[in-house]
């Protein structure tokens, strides 16, 4: 093949792919009557290291640029070696004539033979520093790369979420035992050297060399894998095993298997194309290397191996606890988890700098040892008795499983808007985020009813069909399971009482007591604190939960205030309302709202909605600072990886029927107009005017921040979440205990007098707590009014008040017993409201 040097430049990084090839490929580069050969490195072994040889050696973008000077040296018998990035790639050598000395150049030191072979001229200066590739020799990789996918699991479902597995990249299976992480790299490994015929390094710590092969034949031929482990085969199973008996499958089962002797070994084999380590183990075992504290190197080594030999690694380890998983670094991870009661097994996917980025589910065929596709048109039934920690419905897991292909982007056809919704419900669903997914079905019940146009294809049709179920659902809770239904006028119990109405003291009055900081004792119902204490002590974050006192007169600490919760007190500017006294049945007197509602809003009745433990389900995901926070002033754009206190603009909001998206925030401002607003509020704001509601972004005049974190007081919800679940049926003072140490746990976190101790001190991440259960109280109450419904009131962090049809309340809530759902009470206009709080 001839290239004139004009071609060549625009096609050199694909003539470079094509030399480095398994069947390396020459090029005469033709240079107006001037060649040089772009050659394999095979061709002229010493250019595989020019460094050591003295051998001139350039990245592919500057052999671009200059090729036609490197094609004339090259014809005068001094070899050129491209290089990309840091690795040789391929070699420009004279097509005809003996390979010399270089061109004379007075600023050239003496040549070093090149392999006892070659004299070849170095870059003068060109090893003092590291080898920097240009961004137009990396576009120029891209443009020229044709779309080849990665190696595929042999699970369609797999491959879809993750993409396949990519060279270079370690990709790490967590699970717990017996869940069937190693199934995962026996499915790849049997995919590529069977289906394939790509040679696999299997390098086996955990199972033996005689497990592995069982469970192949199982697999490949639908045999019993515990009747095959006695070592009787059928006559087809030993047909199968004949056939594999030459696959391209090196199993590497010795004692002391380190890491460092898989890097070994993996290069010494020729067209490797996939290595795994079955298996990672947690606890140390004195006998196997890859075990307890050695793991974290073991991954960087394999970690390395993958990129120099430009393989993908796949490792199988035995935990998926997130504590070992974060420390081993992978650049993807796949959880996998098998709920009890489902026929299906979990696989969520992450990637190293993005985080989630998609779930599938598989069938465990034990039998087999495999794991097979889930039927790819149908939703998986649930069980009754099905765990109840299970998030979401069956129409939100099928949909979230049918919109993979498109979310992943394996398949194209989807709007932008549902493709974000839908990797949204996706997230949502693998982070157990129950309120997130309240506030998102009524987006996707919307694109569900909007008819979209998909691609005639399997998945096209799978996604319509889950669109049709979600349009058309049957009355779920987040869990799966039937709604409760709507408390009735007048009911008036310990479970459907208000579960914040002592979370909302203000100013100095904080509501605590001597003692209340002191742990829990041993057998308390729920040792709230103790939890929380645990869940910033366990983050890898490393948190510093006490500002020290000599610190807290100077930098943001004065700033932080209550009014920073943004709660709303807003009553619709045309209903008469007044705030009456009122005595509880404890004694204790509080004011409650009376609301005189116009004839010109029409027949109906108020509806009462009390959102559930609004501040414990804001701690599943609030954005805050754990460590402490700096002063990073003004700031042109909001930045999504940090988290603080901000100076703002009070904005305009001239929506009708909707309360001003900050509260009562915007009652104090300073006297400039501007208020102090935490993370929440901002991200809220940002939304806002990304949706077109706010006509400007948000001005951020001063600021005091840190890196974000979103998690922090994620255990803690989740605790709480589980306790209530089970706590709510008994009710009586087990329930109250736990919602008063709830309540307690969360205030210790900004104890207001100095006298009261406290293991936290943290005012910013208080009111970040808070704001962010306002900001997800006015959300939903929003959508409600944009899908036509009448707010009347609305209250703090869980109470509104809508004028709808009697037993009607907004669809935009969820009526149930769960965190960030709602109670729902229904009154005639101008009766007295009993629920509520100030």
């Amino acid at each position: 093949m001839v290239r004139n040097v004009t071609e060549a430049r625009e096609e050199l990084h694909a003539l470079v792919k094509l030399a480095e090839g398994a069947h390396g490929r020459s090029t005469v580069i033709d240079n107006r009557g001037v060649r040089a050969l772009l050659a394999p490195l095979d061709r002229f072994p010493a250019a595989r290291h020019p460094d050591s040889n003295g051998l001139p050696a350039h990245p592919l973008g500057s052999a671009q640029k200059d090729l036609g000077d490197l094609v004339a040296l090259a014809a005068q018998g001094q070899p050129q070696v491209l290089k990309r990035y840091k690795t040789p790639v391929a070699v420009l050598l004279p097509v005809d004539g003996p390979i010399g000395g270089p061109v004379p150049d007075p600023a050239a030191h003496d040549a070093v033979p090149a392999g006892g072979a070659v004299n070849s001229q170095p870059t003068p200066g060109r090893e003092h520093g590291r080898r920097l590739a240009t961004l137009g020799d990396a576009i120029g990789e891209v443009l020229s790369s044709s779309p080849a996918p990665g190696l595929s699991f042999g699970l369609a479902g797999l491959d879809r979420a993750t993409g396949g597995l990519q060279p270079g990249r370690l990709v790490l299976v967590a699970a717990e035992p017996q869940v069937g992480g190693s199934l995962i790299g026996l499915a790849v490994a049997r995919h590529t050297a069977l289906a394939c015929n790509g040679r696999v390094l299997y390098a086996a710590s955990g199972p033996n060399g005689s497990d592995i092969t069982r469970r192949i034949i199982a697999a490949e031929a639908d045999g019993d894998y515990a009747r095959l482990k006695s070592g009787a085969l059928t006559p087809h199973e030993q047909n199968v095993a004949e056939r594999l008996r030459h696959a391209p499958l090196l199993i590497d089962d010795g004692s002391d298997l380190t890491a460092e002797a898989i890097a070994d070994t993996a290069p010494l084999t020729d067209n490797l194309a996939l290595v795994v380590v079955d298996r990672l183990q947690r606890a140390r075992n004195p006998h196997l290397p890859l075990s307890g504290e050695h793991l974290p190197q073991a991954s960087q080594i394999l970690r390395e191996l993958a990129r120099t030999q430009q393989v993908p690694v796949l490792a199988v380890l035995d935990t998926d606890d997130p504590a070992i998983v974060n420390l081993l670094d992978a650049d993807v991870i796949l959880t996998l988890t098998a709920a009890p009661g489902r026929p299906v097994t979990t696989v969520t996917v992450a990637e190293r700098d993005l985080g989630i980025i998609g779930t599938t589910t598989l069938r465990p065929d034990l039998t087999h040892a495999r794991f097979l596709d889930t039927a790819p048109a149908t939703a998986t039934p649930v069980p009754a008795d099905a765990d109840s920690d299970l998030l979401g419905t069956t129409a939100d897991r099928e949909l979230a499983d049918a919109a993979l292909p498109f979310t992943s982007g394996a398949v194209k056809g989807l709007p932008a808007k549902a493709t974000r919704l839908l990797a949204a419900l996706r997230t949502v669903l693998a982070d157990g985020q129950v309120k997130d997914l309240d506030e998102l079905r009524p987006a996707l019940q919307t694109v569900a009813a909007a008819g979209l146009h998909l691609p005639d294809s399997a998945e096209g049709r799978r996604l319509a069909a889950a669109l049709h179920a979600y349009n058309n659902p049957a009355p779920t809770s987040s869990t799966g399971r039937p709604n409760a239904p709507a408390t009735p006028p007048g009911a008036d119990s310990d479970t459907t009482r208000d579960d914040a109405a002592d979370d909302a003291e203000r100013d100095d009055d904080d509501g605590l007591v001597p003692g209340d900081e002191e742990d829990e004792p041993q057998g308390t119902v729920f040792p709230a604190l103790r939890i929380l204490k645990d869940a910033v002590g366990r983050s890898k974050m490393h948190p510093i939960p006490v500002i020290r006192s000599e610190e807290r007169e100077a930098g943001p600490w004065p700033l932080i205030s209550e009014d920073m919760a943004g709660e709303p007190s807003w009553v619709h500017p045309d209903v008469a309302g007044s705030r009456i006294a009122h005595t509880r049945d404890n004694g204790k007197r509080v004011r409650r709202d009376q609301l005189d509602v116009p004839a010109s809003f029409g027949n109906g009745v108020m509806c009462l909605i009390d959102r559930n433990g609004s501040y414990p389900s804001a701690c599943s995901a609030v954005p805050l600072a754990p460590n402490k926070l700096l002063h990073t002033g003004p700031l042109e754009v909001f930045d999504k990886s940090q988290a603080g206190i901000y100076l703002i603009d009070i904005p305009d909001w001239t929506f009708p029927g909707m309360p001003h998206p900050l509260g009562r925030l915007i009652d104090r401002p300073d006297d400039q107009g501007r208020i102090w607003v935490t993370t929440p509020h901002i991200k809220q704001l940002e939304r806002l005017h990304r949706d077109g509601h706010l006509p400007a972004p948000t001005l951020i005049h001063d600021s005091w921040t840190g890196k974000a974190n979103e998690s922090l007081f994620k255990p803690f919800y989740a605790a709480a979440r589980e306790a209530r679940a089970e706590l709510i049926q008994a009710g009586g003072e087990p329930y109250k205990n736990y919602k008063t140490r709830l309540s307690i746990a969360l205030r210790l976190l900004w104890p207001k007098r100095q006298e009261q101790r406290s293991p936290f001190w943290r005012p910013d991440w208080r009111m970040s707590m808070v704001a962010e259960a306002s900001v997800r109280h006015w959300t939903v109450a929003f959508k409600a009014v944009q899908e036509g419904h009448t707010l009347i009131a609305l209250r703090n962090v869980d109470a509104a008040i809508f004028w709808t049809p009697d037993q009607t309340p907004p669809a935009t809530y969820r009526i149930g017993t769960g965190f960030g759902e709602v109670k729902a009470k229904f009154l005639q206009r101008g009766a007295f409201i009993p629920e509520g709080d100030d």
